[in-house]
């Protein structure tokens, strides 16, 4: 009938083409099984044949396909269970050493929602050599679905990827299930995993805690890595952990709000990417230049991301000598009031001897970017940030973002201020 058929092409339009579900349809898992149900005030006929109409799109298996879930949220395919050791799982190099993936449109999310999505894919840019680019003609591409989930590494085609459901939209939770599609498996299903964790399987509901005969790439194990469960996840009794760290059970684990150090540091290893690269998640901290305070090695290309949870970031040099060039074309560093080198620069490129002014991030994020070229090199920089303002006794002249010391901000070079 004419009434069915616009049941149909309703479905296609949503299902094939946007990808997830009409508003009338939502998906929800009980007991490890999906089921499809109504949620709006349709009439009852076209609710039917709506949930059948689906349930043969969305479910129907392909043909000679060997894919399973494991561990909850990984789509597996039959004999690739760990792309660290499967070199035909990951995402090709390009001859300039990038990898790009081209997400699909994400016409169906919400602005709000895209822009999650936007800035946990935009640190793994930042950081490694893996780049989420528009996509243009590549057959090869991953798109988002409703949902908490990923397959396992490069499939080919029209990869999809679940990142749109509560409790997957943290920027640590897309990261984590984009990671599983750069290759990576829970941190706490590495080969080497009895020396850091204790599995409580009394705790456990079936499954979800196996092992995986894994290289490790030579990194050490991650108790803050995204890809690592929480000490209650898959919990059968309430307050009862499923897995504790040893030898000291007080190690928090499962953190979401990003890429930890070692998560970049596995993306780079795996990908053989070039990078310099760090992040620095603690509420206050210190780092600096490369073999600091001795000089530090001629072409260097080092970034350090300050991500610090719901807090304005501060950020103050204690040391500053870096070879003096015209414009500081040379060597120089340049700070990005973001998470990228797209971001609004709060000090633009900075040379020489210090004094350096005092900055303020106007969120939780700050990019600090150190460059040197292949001729003379300085000692190098030294510096230390922290949660909001902390000025002790020093008076200070406020100007975009710059805080200037009252006493020296006469003799600043013209590349302090924007």
């Amino acid at each position: 009938s004419v009434y069915f058929n616009v049941i149909i092409w309703y479905i296609f339009l949503f299902e094939k083409v946007l990808g997830f579900f009409p508003p009338s349809v939502e998906e929800i898992s009980k007991d490890g099984k999906s089921w499809l149900v109504c949620t709006s005030c349709l009439p009852f006929c076209t609710c039917i044949c709506l949930l059948s109409a689906l349930h043969v799109l969305h479910f129907l298996p392909l043909p000679g396909s060997e894919i399973a879930v494991y561990e909850g949220d990984i789509l597996l395919r039959r004999g690739r269970r760990s792309a660290i050791n499967c070199d035909s799982c990951l995402w090709p190099k390009s001859q300039d050493g990038l990898v790009k993936i081209s997400p699909g449109p994400l016409l169906f999310l919400a602005i709000t929602e895209r822009s999650w999505i936007a800035d946990a894919l935009q640190e793994i840019s930042t950081l490694t050599c893996v780049q989420f680019v528009n996509r243009t003609t590549e057959t090869d591409y991953v798109y988002v679905e409703r949902g908490c989930w990923s397959y396992f590494g490069k499939i080919g085609g029209r990869q999809a990827v679940g990142l749109v459901k509560n409790g997957c939209m943290d920027k640590g939770a897309i990261q984590h299930e984009m990671n599983h599609a750069l290759g990576f498996i829970h941190e706490q299903a590495r080969s080497d995993r009895d020396r850091f964790v204790k599995i409580m399987w009394e705790h456990i509901v079936a499954g979800n805690f196996g092992k995986m005969n894994s290289k490790n790439l030579g990194l050490p194990y991650d108790y803050s890595s995204v890809m690592h469960y929480g000490a209650y996840d898959f919990s059968s009794t309430p307050g009862k952990p499923t897995i504790v760290p040893v030898p000291d059970p007080s190690i928090p684990i499962g953190q979401r709000d990003g890429l930890s150090n070692l998560d970049v540091a596995k993306i780079n290893k795996l990908y053989k990417c070039n990078c310099c690269s760090s992040v620095l998640p603690k509420p206050k901290g210190s780092f600096s230049s490369v073999n600091y305070p001795s000089p530090y090695p001629n072409n260097s290309n080092c970034l350090w991301l300050i991500r610090i949870r719901r807090s304005k970031i501060f950020l103050q040099f204690e040391a500053f000598d870096l070879q003096r060039s015209s414009d500081c074309s040379s060597d120089y560093i340049k700070i990005y009031n973001g998470n990228s080198k797209s971001s609004p620069v709060l000090l633009d490129k900075y040379c020489g001897k210090g004094p350096l002014p005092s900055l303020v991030a106007s969120g939780s994020t700050m990019l600090v970017e150190f460059a040197s070229d292949e001729s003379i090199t300085a000692t190098g920089f030294r510096a230390s940030y922290n949660r909001g303002f902390n000025l002790k006794t020093q008076r200070y002249l406020a100007v975009r973002n710059i805080c200037i010391p009252i006493d020296v901000h006469n003799s600043l070079h013209k590349q302090v201020l924007p």
